[in-house]
């Protein structure tokens, strides 16, 4: 069953079907977003308890970790979204190292703001003491002056801001050939020719 409602959150104000272009920065191509978020605030939801075992859902944190069990060994992974004043140590604790690919399709981290530098120490928590080595994605204030920022943390796919060139942000990730600071592997990028 499709659920055609979600919550009307900040980042996903409208059901992908109506994405005028795509703004998706993912395995060096330029992509639709297609992410639902599962709101257990609406009531629909709520009767469902967990997402239908289906491509794109995501949950926000506090709400995965709540039905994490029902979660697992689904043919469809959830996505997890983390908001930037996150605590990570109060929020999953030692036990939950490392995080499990397996069960969680990607980690959503939000930038509710670009000068929110919160997010990037997140992503380095989560690379680092969390173990996780699948898709970690941007999402929220993200522009083109701060994907390769983001990739030196470990982000491999973002969710460009609405109004800034999803072109131009992924030639962004290559602005720089030489790094003189550890950094996880560059994210991959193909430019992709418009002419």
């Amino acid at each position: 069953m499709q659920i055609p409602y979600f919550r009307d959150y900040q980042l996903y104000r409208k059901s992908p079907m109506f994405e005028m272009r795509p703004r998706l920065l993912r395995n060096g191509q330029i992509e639709f977003n297609e992410v639902l978020l599962f709101d257990t605030s609406n009531e629909l939801h709520i009767a469902l308890g967990t997402p239908p075992d289906q491509k794109n859902w995501m949950m926000d944190l506090d709400a995965w970790l709540q039905k994490r069990e029902l979660l697992l060994n689904r043919k469809f992974p959830v996505g997890i979204l983390i908001s930037s004043d996150t605590d990570l140590n109060k929020s999953l604790g030692k036990q939950m190292a490392p995080l499990q690919t397996k069960d969680i399709a990607f980690i959503a981290i939000d930038f509710p703001s670009y000068t929110d530098g919160r997010g990037y120490s997140l992503a380095q928590l989560i690379k680092s003491s969390y173990g996780w080595d699948g898709e970690l994605r941007a999402v929220g204030d993200v522009m083109i002056d701060t994907v390769f920022y983001m990739s030196r943390c470990g982000f491999d796919s973002f969710l460009i801001k609405q109004g800034h060139d999803p072109q131009l942000a992924l030639e962004a990730l290559g602005t720089f050939t030489e790094q003189y600071q550890k950094s996880y592997p560059l994210a991959k990028t193909t430019v992709i020719s418009t002419s």
